[in-house]
């Protein structure tokens, strides 16, 4: 009889970080495109399954009752309450597949899963604007049908929802804001006037308007002049804190450990 536990070689105490290490071990090793072992597809299948269950809290929970309930026998009768759908929605095997791809150069999550499961395997993408959904489903039988008298539109519903726990969803941003110092003579602060300022993100100068009776530590708003937005969304502000110019005498003094006086 399965179990998931032995099929990762792990205890039934082991902490998920180690779960997913242990997974990432035996999906490598029986990676079709590094196995030649003709049994290498199955075991891909069962450590596939058994991560998805294992590394879910409420999913291992219930897999544990079932253990502690029916010994040996918990398997089938966890089977029979999930399907391929249920027991992949919401796992992260997605993105694991593909970091490996990308380090080893192997075949990703999409490509292994269609060899594995064939028609019943289906992918999805949805583009609009700030809008970018992709993922997957399983078509044809599910071991616990709908209940006769749930209507299209229940059904329908449902099956969104599956689709939607697997999407990646982006969504309008406004932009960050900039945040600089400027360094102004006390004269131009309590006068007020133009100062000159370089924004540097945009490589262009600004003509700064500093209000009359400005203090040292304030703050001038430029509006729309931070990072931009992401589908339409309104630009960040660009915050220009205020510090004063010192005089060499100052300087000099701020540095010393004693305090002295102008003669």
């Amino acid at each position: 009889m399965k179990d998931y536990y032995q099929i990762l070689g792990i205890s039934k105490d082991t902490p998920s970080p180690k779960i997913k290490a242990a997974y990432r071990e035996k999906a490598f090793l029986y990676h079709p495109d590094r196995c030649k072992d003709p049994a290498g597809a199955d075991q891909m299948k069962a450590v596939n399954e058994a991560y998805a269950v294992l590394s879910n809290p409420q999913k291992r929970k219930e897999y544990d009752l079932m253990q502690h309930q029916y010994g040996d026998a918990a398997y089938g009768h966890f089977r029979k309450s999930y399907s391929d759908q249920d027991i992949f929605k919401g796992s992260d095997i997605s993105q694991i597949f593909e970091e490996m791809a990308k380090g080893f150069g192997i075949r990703g999550f999409d490509a292994i899963f269609k060899e594995y499961y064939g028609q019943n395997y289906k992918t999805f993408e949805l583009k609009r604007p700030g809008l970018n959904i992709h993922g997957f489903f399983f078509s044809g039988v599910f071991p616990m049908p709908f209940p006769k008298m749930q209507s299209i539109k229940e059904k329908l519903g449902n099956v969104s929802h599956q689709l939607l726990q697997k999407a990646t969803t982006t969504q309008p941003k406004k932009g960050a804001d900039y945040h600089d110092v400027i360094r102004i003579d006390p004269s131009l602060a309590e006068t007020g006037g133009p100062y000159a300022y370089q924004l540097r993100a945009y490589g262009r100068k600004l003509v700064v308007k500093i209000p009359p009776g400005t203090r040292e530590g304030q703050k001038i708003r430029l509006a729309g002049m931070g990072e931009a937005g992401k589908d339409g969304m309104s630009s960040g502000d660009l915050y220009l804190k205020v510090t004063f110019q010192k005089s060499m005498f100052e300087k000099i003094k701020a540095l010393l450990p004693f305090k002295i006086g102008k003669s």
